[in-house]
């Protein structure tokens, strides 16, 4: 049975690749300091093959300890949030992401020698291609467009630079892996979640999909919007993100690349409100208004996916379609527990 230790493991994406990774016969053991959410209660919980220890990622002895015996390792854990989060903790994600990164290379490091380890695979983000000016963003772009422009993603590319300097170093093997835009459930109101009015209604801004479905189930009439809502991304099932990854880490194709992570359907912010608007208010004709975009509001992501296809195998399978079908109801629920 392959072992895996993965930092950040109680996060939104964690979620989703503990659960699938349980699913497919790993023994897996989490990590999470329960920064951002606070403490969560899994489905996955009791499993036999899961091992949660609360602990700081940025804790390097500890790290150490729980990578021994492992044979892959899924540097997850970091500050991360929405486009208002950016902003509210610009220099927090620096600091502390850079320190959880140094820690997780280091541990990595110190159990390379005795040969159970076989590879590190890196979360880093599509803010990566921040400040890229041609699209499909094709992997090897981050190295010769200007870096991004937000503090987040300047650090999340980064990472990538750990990931490279522990190989050319120490030739400890990698995998680097860019979601997009990840959608599903399960993501509740974050600890340090900052609320900004839109509008009539308050929210904390996080995600533009569950914030959209917000807004609509709250009742706002026009719908507020950021920018001009030509605002271009593509969604990302959070089951879509997991699968990707865990194809990185099973193929031995993946050693020491990179990979876009993501549904290769691009949407506007615009034509994502009207699909909202059409599943919650019907045939009435959509009314939105617009608000000042924030200073670091990327206009495209849009990724190129044939090397997850054509190396490892890897295409994303759910629709938006389908992801809004499961996310509506799902955040109708948590808003009558008040978990948003």
């Amino acid at each position: 049975m392959p072992k895996a230790l993965m930092t950040g493991s109680a996060g939104f994406i964690g979620g989703y690749l503990v659960e699938s990774m349980l699913a497919r016969g790993w023994d897996v053991v989490g990590i999470d300091n329960y920064s951002k959410y606070g403490p969560v209660k899994r489905s996955y919980d009791d499993h036999p093959n899961y091992h949660f220890v609360e602990g700081d990622a940025r804790d390097t002895d500890l790290v150490t300890d729980l990578l021994d015996g492992c044979d892959q390792f899924i540097a997850a854990a970091a500050m991360i949030g929405g486009i208002s989060y950016f902003h509210a903790h610009a220099y927090d994600l620096m600091a502390i992401n850079e320190r959880i990164i140094a820690s997780s290379c280091d541990a990595a490091i110190n159990v390379l020698p005795k040969g159970e380890l076989q590879k590190v695979t890196y979360l880093s983000s599509s803010m990566a291609y921040g400040s890229t000016d041609r699209w499909p963003s094709v992997e090897g772009d981050e190295l010769t467009i200007p870096p991004p422009g937000s503090s987040y993603g300047f650090q999340k590319l980064a990472v990538e630079y750990w990931a490279r300097a522990a190989w050319q170093q120490y030739e400890l093997p990698y995998t680097i892996v860019r979601p997009f835009n990840a959608v599903g459930v399960g993501e509740t109101r974050a600890l340090g979640d900052v609320e900004e009015e839109s509008g009539n209604v308050k929210l904390a801004l996080s995600h533009v999909v569950p914030d959209l479905i917000q807004k609509l189930l709250k009742g706002q009439d026009p719908l507020h919007i950021l920018g001009d809502g030509s605002q271009v991304r593509c969604y990302t099932h959070g089951s879509d993100l997991a699968a990707g990854i865990i194809a990185t880490m099973e193929h031995p194709a993946a050693r020491n690349e990179d990979f876009n992570i993501s549904s290769p359907t691009p949407t506007t912010v615009l034509e994502l409100a009207e699909h909202i608007w059409r599943k919650i208010k019907g045939d009435e004709p959509l009314r939105v208004t617009h608000d000042d975009p924030f200073e670091h509001d990327v206009q495209k992501r849009i990724p190129s996916v044939d090397k997850a296809r054509d190396l490892i195998g890897f295409e994303a399978q759910m629709t938006l379609d389908a992801m809004l079908d499961e996310l509506i109801p799902w955040i109708k629920d948590a808003l009558d527990q008040n978990l948003l």
